[in-house]
């Protein structure tokens, strides 16, 4: 290949990937909030104040 070519390789290489990026931040935020995400998040709350509860009144079998 010669310089024209490498050139254009060096440009659109770091703008695709920063597109696919950016794409990919996009996808994970919209995500976020749906109401899986909410309800298993949710459901690790309540698992850890259980366990806090737990270790707190000594019945964690520690």
């Amino acid at each position: 290949m010669d310089e024209t070519q490498w050139g254009i390789v060096d440009i659109l290489g770091p703008a695709l990937m920063l597109v696919v990026l950016i794409w990919l931040v996009m996808r994970t935020r919209s995500k976020r909030n749906s109401a899986e995400n909410q309800r298993a998040e949710q459901g690790t709350r309540d698992l850890y104040r259980e366990e806090e509860q737990r270790r707190r009144d000594g019945t964690d079998k520690l």
